[in-house]
């Protein structure tokens, strides 16, 4: 019989089959032998032939590669759910479809949950150095270093199985890629597990140049993770300006919208918009286009939307 594998690696993937078959090699580089880990892929009701592709990987891979197929798609907290159930390790890590972990990545966390039993361990994560030209006023990427109340996220995680079977996983009320997996962790922390930052344990996050109409469609997504701050004070206290401000950005446009209106009839409340405009004016230069202010404005404006949204569906005042 082969011996069991010392930690599983759980993916959520979802049309990028590209970017997956970069992160399965990345996998095979690992230092640890590959008797000693397992990777369980879970297709998030992908179009672009991803499913097909994974079983014939699967077919040919040194390290236990298992796919499978979640249907339509119910967003990343679904997919994980069904992953890590499956997985037989004591220690399960979370990476995203994304991402390219250092050859010791699993070596690194293995370390460190030895060094803490229990503890949910985070790993650091990077924008891809090879990617880095890709950065711009519309690139999404990830940088995860161990400062800050965030922590959790799931580009580079790792969690005691039995911990996630305790807690039930990931919360699949949240639909969309944002916030599942922080509620996830601060439950893990309400219930007495302890978190343990591993920087050597190191995750390389793809820099993604989106064009202006693709960036402007996320900020319309995660209308769910306000519902993060209502559950867990703690991080509400520790994260939001005064409990209440998660975007400077939304305070200053709020402002900048009553400074212009009220100037109607007492001129100098037109200097409440004066902060928004220098951010404007910040971000224009930064990226050297003056277009950069007017569409950031539609940005902030649809972010706002996407809180309020938010806001009013789980009753929680967050701007």
């Amino acid at each position: 019989m082969a011996p069991a594998p010392r930690i599983s690696v759980v993916v959520a993937s979802r049309d990028r089959r590209e970017r997956l078959g970069a992160l399965l090699a990345s996998l095979r580089a690992q230092t640890l032998a590959p008797s000693e880990f397992e990777v369980i892929v879970v297709d998030d009701g992908s179009a672009d032939g991803t499913g097909a592709w994974l079983a014939e990987q699967a077919g040919r891979s040194e390290y236990r590669l298992e796919p499978i197929a979640c249907g339509p798609s119910g967003g990343p907290a679904r997919a994980r759910n069904a992953g890590w159930r499956r997985a037989s390790a004591p220690v399960v890590a979370f990476t995203d479809d994304d991402c390219e972990p250092a050859p010791d990545w699993l070596e690194r966390l293995l370390e460190r949950a030895a060094a803490a039993p229990g503890a949910v361990i985070q790993g650091r994560t990077r924008p891809n150095p090879r990617e880095l030209d890709r950065a711009g006023p519309f690139s999404v990427t990830r940088e995860v270093d161990g400062s800050g109340p965030w922590w959790f996220e799931t580009c580079n995680v790792a969690y005691p199985r039995e911990l996630l079977e305790r807690l039930g996983g990931f919360d699949e009320a949240f639909a969309e890629p944002l916030g599942e997996d922080t509620d996830l962790g601060w439950r893990a922390l309400a219930a007495g597990a302890g978190r343990e930052f591993a920087p050597a344990a190191l995750v390389d996050h793809a820099v993604e140049d989106l064009g202006p109409a693709a960036h402007l469609r996320t900020a319309t997504v995660g209308v769910d993770s306000v519902l993060v701050f209502r559950r867990h004070p703690l991080l509400r206290a520790s994260a939001l300006d005064r409990g209440v401000i998660r975007n400077q950005a939304h305070l200053r446009a709020l402002l900048a919208v009553i400074g212009l209106l009220g100037a109607r009839r007492f001129a100098p409340l037109a200097l409440l918009a004066l902060p928004y405009a220098r951010l404007l004016a910040r971000r224009a230069l930064d990226a050297g286009n003056p277009l950069i202010g007017p569409y950031s404005v539609a940005y902030d404006a649809l972010t706002l939307l996407t809180t309020v949204r938010g806001d009013l569906r789980h009753r929680v005042l967050i701007l």
